[in-house]
């Protein structure tokens, strides 16, 4: 006789629900590619409303999966306005502050979009809001890029546990977590896959946050 299928253990996009090994660790799945998609179709809707349109929005993606969520929050509000792509990267590696802490941090890559930043509205997107440190280490890079009217948030996941005075603007999905737990966003672009995952283990920042 088969076993009975526990559906709090079925996969979600190829995903475990959770998934349980001999070294304690335990992984959750939170959000499927459904739910992934809802989240940056209303984060879209909701920068055009605050902004009153996106004439004079740029999206700035902090590398590496805060720049494919920029792309697909940018598709979106280009499908309600017409020739929007005002879309880029913003590295931040050489402006943390634990930078003399991790030395070996790859480089990612800048890129403004034509028209720059001066006297627009940034959008900074990164795929989980932690500490602030990066957002931090974003609003010191654009500094050296201009000076834009105002600066926004918008994250696919805040799961709290800030360290520095930072909010979101636009939020996807608020997670309460635990310290001794981590957040993983896996997106296809990327990963071959789409979820976000929580999982016991240290925290870091992007990636798994």
């Amino acid at each position: 006789m088969s076993a009975a299928r526990d559906p709090e253990r079925e996969p979600k996009n190829g995903v475990p629900a959770s998934k349980s090994s001999a070294d304690g660790d335990l992984r959750r799945a939170v959000l499927d590619q459904a739910d992934i998609t809802r989240a940056l179709t209303r984060i879209a809707h909701e920068i055009l409303e605050r902004n009153k349109g996106a004439a004079d929005v740029v999206l700035l993606g902090v590398p590496t999966r805060g720049v494919e969520l920029a792309r697909r929050i940018g598709e979106r509000i280009a499908s309600v306005e017409g020739g929007f792509g005002a879309v880029g990267a913003l590295d931040v590696t050489m402006y943390r502050d634990d930078l003399r802490l991790r030395p070996t941090r790859a480089l990612g890559h800048t890129d403004i979009p034509d028209g720059g930043i001066d006297g627009k509205i940034v959008v900074l997107v990164d795929d989980v809001l932690f500490s602030g440190r990066t957002i931090r280490a974003a609003l010191t890079a654009l500094d050296d890029l201009g000076r834009p009217r105002a600066v926004q948030l918008a994250v696919l996941v805040d799961r709290g546990h800030r360290e520095l005075p930072i909010r979101a603007d636009f939020v996807g999905k608020n997670l309460p977590t635990s310290a001794d737990e981590r957040v993983a966003v896996y997106l296809h672009e990327s990963d071959g896959r789409e979820a976000v995952v929580i999982a016991k283990g240290p925290a870091t920042e992007g990636g798994a946050s």
